[in-house]
């Protein structure tokens, strides 16, 4: 019985010590403007997701698929990530057909299939992305 509560004692005391952080969001997956027009914006070709030709015309949206951000007109490198309870911080090196840049995405956890976009610097503007299921 001693036995019982010591080990009772330790993983309550290690809960307390194991940080919540460790538990990263996954970002992996599909995310659009709409939930209701997965359909119409993402197609699967074999094993890959990619855009439908007309995806910009239901709002768009961009595919997260380990360190790479694939937008319908760019494709990015995640070089930084920061978690911060709810509120994800990536720095992203990207390049479309006419230059490169590094930008910066804000992004903030709602739930395990949204999540909202904001832009630092511009008070107030917000996008908020939902995950698709599998297409």
């Amino acid at each position: 019985m001693y036995r019982n509560a010591v080990l009772s004692a330790l993983l309550v005391s290690a809960s307390f010590v194991m940080p919540d952080a460790a538990i990263a969001f996954d970002l992996n997956g599909a995310w659009v403007s709409d939930a209701e027009n997965c359909a119409k914006v993402f197609v699967r070709k074999g094993a890959q997701v990619t855009f439908t030709d007309m995806s910009d015309v239901y709002g768009g949206g961009f595919i997260i698929d380990g360190d790479q951000i694939t937008g319908k007109y760019a494709r990015c490198r995640i070089r930084a990530k920061k978690n911060e309870g709810a509120d994800i911080n990536l720095l992203a090196a990207c390049a479309s057909d006419i230059m490169l840049q590094n930008v910066q995405f804000n992004l903030k956890e709602v739930d395990a299939n949204t999540v909202i976009r904001m832009f630092p610097g511009i008070a107030g503007m917000e996008i908020k992305y939902a995950r698709c299921p599998a297409p």
